[in-house]
Protein backbone atom coordinates (compact mmCIF):
# COMPACT_ATOMS: atom_id res chain seq x y z
CA UNK A 1 0.00 0.00 0.00
CA UNK A 2 2.78 2.41 0.69
CA UNK A 3 4.41 1.66 -2.48
CA UNK A 4 1.40 2.17 -4.21
CA UNK A 5 0.49 5.76 -2.27
CA UNK A 6 4.46 7.03 -3.16
CA UNK A 7 3.92 5.89 -6.72
CA UNK A 8 0.11 7.83 -6.83
CA UNK A 9 1.99 10.82 -4.91
CA UNK A 10 4.89 10.38 -7.49
CA UNK A 11 2.69 11.09 -10.69
CA UNK A 12 1.00 13.73 -9.36
CA UNK A 13 3.88 15.35 -8.91
CA UNK A 14 4.86 14.70 -12.55
CA UNK A 15 1.36 15.35 -13.79
CA UNK A 16 1.12 19.05 -12.28
CA UNK A 17 4.36 20.61 -14.23
CA UNK A 18 2.36 19.87 -17.03
CA UNK A 19 -0.77 21.12 -15.71
CA UNK A 20 0.70 23.94 -14.80
CA UNK A 21 2.44 24.59 -18.39
CA UNK A 22 -1.26 23.91 -19.74
CA UNK A 23 -2.83 26.69 -17.64
CA UNK A 24 0.44 29.35 -18.73
CA UNK A 25 -0.11 28.49 -22.52
CA UNK A 26 -3.84 29.46 -21.79
CA UNK A 27 -3.54 32.32 -20.15
CA UNK A 28 -0.87 34.38 -22.80
CA UNK A 29 -2.57 35.30 -25.79
CA UNK A 30 -1.25 37.09 -28.69
CA UNK A 31 -3.47 39.96 -29.66
CA UNK A 32 -4.38 39.68 -33.62
CA UNK A 33 -3.14 43.30 -35.02
CA UNK A 34 -3.32 42.03 -38.58
CA UNK A 35 -7.22 43.74 -38.89
CA UNK A 36 -5.06 46.82 -38.18
CA UNK A 37 -2.88 46.52 -40.68
CA UNK A 38 -5.45 45.96 -43.77
CA UNK A 39 -5.70 49.56 -44.95
CA UNK A 40 -3.95 52.39 -45.56
CA UNK A 41 -6.18 54.20 -43.23
CA UNK A 42 -5.55 51.74 -40.07
CA UNK A 43 -1.88 51.49 -40.83
CA UNK A 44 -1.88 55.18 -40.11
CA UNK A 45 -4.31 55.45 -37.15
CA UNK A 46 -2.66 52.69 -35.31
CA UNK A 47 0.72 54.34 -36.21
CA UNK A 48 -0.42 57.37 -34.49
CA UNK A 49 -2.36 55.97 -31.40
CA UNK A 50 0.30 53.54 -30.71
CA UNK A 51 2.57 56.31 -29.99
CA UNK A 52 -0.44 58.19 -27.76
CA UNK A 53 -0.93 58.50 -24.34
CA UNK A 54 -0.90 60.52 -21.05
CA UNK A 55 1.78 60.36 -18.11
CA UNK A 56 2.13 57.26 -16.95
CA UNK A 57 0.02 55.73 -19.64
CA UNK A 58 1.71 52.40 -20.96
CA UNK A 59 2.03 51.70 -24.73
CA UNK A 60 1.51 48.80 -26.63
CA UNK A 61 4.71 48.84 -28.03
CA UNK A 62 4.61 45.51 -29.40
CA UNK A 63 1.75 47.06 -31.64
CA UNK A 64 4.30 49.57 -32.54
CA UNK A 65 6.80 47.17 -33.79
CA UNK A 66 3.64 45.39 -35.70
CA UNK A 67 3.84 47.71 -37.72
CA UNK A 68 7.23 47.85 -39.53
CA UNK A 69 8.80 45.54 -42.03
CA UNK A 70 11.54 43.89 -40.62
CA UNK A 71 15.40 46.31 -41.09
CA UNK A 72 12.87 49.22 -41.36
CA UNK A 73 14.21 52.70 -40.14
CA UNK A 74 12.85 55.48 -38.06
CA UNK A 75 14.75 58.65 -38.98
CA UNK A 76 14.66 61.94 -37.39
CA UNK A 77 16.78 64.94 -38.90
CA UNK A 78 17.40 68.12 -36.58
CA UNK A 79 20.65 70.28 -36.11
CA UNK A 80 23.07 69.41 -34.09
CA UNK A 81 25.18 72.11 -31.26
CA UNK A 82 27.03 72.98 -34.14
CA UNK A 83 24.10 73.74 -36.13
CA UNK A 84 24.89 70.99 -38.70
CA UNK A 85 21.83 68.92 -39.93
CA UNK A 86 22.07 65.20 -39.16
CA UNK A 87 20.49 62.21 -39.28
CA UNK A 88 19.56 59.56 -36.96
CA UNK A 89 18.68 56.37 -37.77
CA UNK A 90 17.26 54.06 -35.23
CA UNK A 91 15.33 50.54 -35.65
CA UNK A 92 11.78 50.54 -34.13
CA UNK A 93 13.34 48.51 -31.13
CA UNK A 94 15.76 51.06 -30.69
CA UNK A 95 13.05 53.99 -30.82
CA UNK A 96 11.36 52.17 -28.42
CA UNK A 97 14.12 51.96 -26.10
CA UNK A 98 14.65 55.66 -26.20
CA UNK A 99 11.27 57.26 -26.22
CA UNK A 100 9.29 55.09 -24.08
CA UNK A 101 10.94 56.53 -20.69
CA UNK A 102 10.44 60.33 -21.57
CA UNK A 103 6.78 59.52 -23.07
CA UNK A 104 5.56 58.24 -19.86
CA UNK A 105 7.38 60.76 -17.71
CA UNK A 106 6.21 63.86 -20.05
CA UNK A 107 3.16 62.16 -21.94
CA UNK A 108 2.91 62.53 -25.73
CA UNK A 109 -0.10 62.33 -28.12
CA UNK A 110 0.56 63.20 -31.69
CA UNK A 111 -2.35 64.15 -33.87
CA UNK A 112 -2.45 64.43 -37.36
CA UNK A 113 -3.55 67.12 -39.35
CA UNK A 114 -3.08 66.70 -42.64
CA UNK A 115 -2.05 64.16 -45.26
CA UNK A 116 -0.70 64.30 -49.12
CA UNK A 117 -0.56 60.61 -49.95
CA UNK A 118 1.04 59.30 -53.27
CA UNK A 119 0.59 55.87 -54.44
CA UNK A 120 1.99 53.87 -57.13
CA UNK A 121 1.75 50.48 -57.43
CA UNK A 122 2.17 48.94 -54.67
CA UNK A 123 4.27 51.59 -52.56
CA UNK A 124 2.72 54.64 -51.32
CA UNK A 125 4.75 57.90 -49.76
CA UNK A 126 2.77 59.64 -46.91
CA UNK A 127 3.82 63.32 -45.69
CA UNK A 128 1.82 63.46 -42.74
CA UNK A 129 1.72 66.90 -40.64
CA UNK A 130 1.93 66.09 -37.17
CA UNK A 131 0.90 68.24 -33.70
CA UNK A 132 2.05 67.08 -30.40
CA UNK A 133 0.72 67.57 -27.49
CA UNK A 134 1.99 66.06 -23.73
CA UNK A 135 -1.79 65.54 -22.14
CA UNK A 136 -4.92 64.78 -24.55
CA UNK A 137 -6.57 68.26 -22.40
CA UNK A 138 -3.72 70.46 -23.94
CA UNK A 139 -5.02 73.23 -26.00
CA UNK A 140 -1.66 74.22 -28.15
CA UNK A 141 0.87 71.65 -29.27
CA UNK A 142 4.73 71.67 -27.99
CA UNK A 143 5.78 70.92 -31.12
CA UNK A 144 4.75 70.34 -34.87
CA UNK A 145 6.36 68.81 -37.97
CA UNK A 146 6.03 66.59 -40.74
CA UNK A 147 6.20 62.85 -40.43
CA UNK A 148 7.51 61.40 -44.28
CA UNK A 149 6.08 57.62 -43.95
CA UNK A 150 7.18 54.82 -46.97
CA UNK A 151 4.60 51.71 -46.76
CA UNK A 152 4.76 48.65 -49.06
CA UNK A 153 1.33 46.66 -49.66
CA UNK A 154 2.12 43.32 -49.63
CA UNK A 155 -1.16 42.10 -51.17
CA UNK A 156 -2.19 41.51 -47.60
CA UNK A 157 -1.19 44.01 -45.27
CA UNK A 158 0.60 47.15 -45.37
CA UNK A 159 3.86 47.36 -43.67
CA UNK A 160 5.45 50.85 -42.96
CA UNK A 161 9.13 51.07 -44.82
CA UNK A 162 10.74 54.12 -43.47
CA UNK A 163 9.44 57.02 -41.13
CA UNK A 164 11.33 60.18 -41.64
CA UNK A 165 10.42 63.02 -39.27
CA UNK A 166 11.51 66.29 -38.45
CA UNK A 167 10.64 69.11 -36.60
CA UNK A 168 9.29 72.72 -37.33
CA UNK A 169 11.30 75.30 -36.30
CA UNK A 170 11.68 79.18 -35.85
CA UNK A 171 13.78 79.16 -39.30
CA UNK A 172 11.90 76.55 -41.15
CA UNK A 173 7.73 76.84 -40.62
CA UNK A 174 5.71 73.93 -42.02
CA UNK A 175 4.39 75.07 -45.49
CA UNK A 176 0.76 76.10 -46.08
CA UNK A 177 0.57 73.22 -48.51
CA UNK A 178 1.33 70.82 -45.73
CA UNK A 179 -0.93 72.17 -42.95
CA UNK A 180 -4.56 71.53 -42.24
CA UNK A 181 -7.17 72.28 -45.10
CA UNK A 182 -10.66 72.69 -43.96
CA UNK A 183 -12.04 69.45 -45.52
CA UNK A 184 -9.41 66.82 -43.20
Amino acid sequence: MKHLLFAFGLSIFMISPTFAQKKKEVEIQKTDYRPLVKSLETTLGTLYLSLSGDKKEKRDWDLFKFLFKEDAKLITTGVDYEGKLQAKYMSPAEYVKASKSWMLKNGFHEKEINRIVHTYGDITQVFSTFEAYHSSEDKEPFMKGINSIQLLFDGNRWWIINLLWTNETEDKPIPAEFLQKDDY
